[in-house]
């Protein structure tokens, strides 16, 4: 059962913080002051919780209800740590295969691959705690439910995983088009996290830097590239090809 994804009010927002609720963003109402917008504020701070400031109309149209300057969108699935994924990675039989997403932002991008990575045997999906793409209703019904079966885990940097699987023995392959080296080059046969860029900026310079390897997808036509969705399952396919 899909528990409610929005919460609204200060009080509220607070409570649900200090019960240890998974809460992607909280938006905040620029300029307000006071007793109680302090304390969340610094609450959200110091559990490292995205938060925005936006205007009051940004509000009124996540709400009808009287939000007092505060509405925080809440996870319908709970998250694992990134230890845990690759822990039970290592103890099933055959080389583990992970996702990560740097910086995607669309929520329905997002939840056609969670649904394309629970059909090719995915452990795991890593993303970062900020600026990445919540999992929202929207995200669950795109992955057809796929998004309580495969599981995911939020990192403070998406760098600090980068090593934390390199020194786990599980190799990076970054798809970019910063290469001369096609998807179909690459070998996947071993432990392998692919890592699929944002929308509109690609994977970030210092994640591409530290990958051990880097391929893109050949293109034929006069548009420069997939949607991030489209070229993940392409990429993940090519995982399961060489595997069988």
């Amino acid at each position: 059962m899909q528990k409610t994804t929005q919460i609204y009010g200060l009080r509220a927002i607070i409570e649900a913080v200090n019960s240890n609720e998974e809460i992607d963003k909280v938006f905040l109402q620029k300029g307000l002051k006071g007793d109680l917008m302090k304390e969340l504020e610094g609450l959200l701070r110091r559990n490292e919780i995205n938060m925005v400031y936006v205007p009051i109309e940004k509000l009124n149209r996540l709400t009808k209800s009287n939000h007092q300057g505060a509405v925080a969108n809440i996870s319908p699935i709970a998250f694992h740590t990134l230890e845990d994924l690759v822990e039970k990675a290592n103890a099933k039989e055959g080389p583990a295969l992970f996702l990560l997403l740097d910086q995607l932002s669309d929520v329905r991008n997002f939840g056609a691959i969670i649904r394309t990575a629970e059909c090719t045997g995915v452990d795991g999906i890593i993303v970062q705690k900020k600026g990445a793409a919540p999992v929202t209703a929207d995200t669950i019904k795109t992955s057809a439910g796929a998004a309580y079966r495969v599981p995911i885990a939020k990192v403070d940097h998406l760098k600090d995983a980068v090593f934390y699987l390199q020194a786990s023995d599980i190799k990076i392959v970054s798809a970019t088009e910063k290469t001369d080296d096609s998807v179909y080059d690459v070998p996947f046969t071993d432990s392998i996290a692919i890592v699929m860029g944002a929308e509109d900026r690609g994977i970030t310079p210092s994640i591409l830097k530290a990958s051990d390897y880097r391929a893109k997808l050949p293109l034929f036509g006069e548009i420069e590239s997939l949607n991030v969705s489209v070229a993940c399952a392409v990429f993940l396919y090519e995982a399961v090809r060489q595997r069988l």
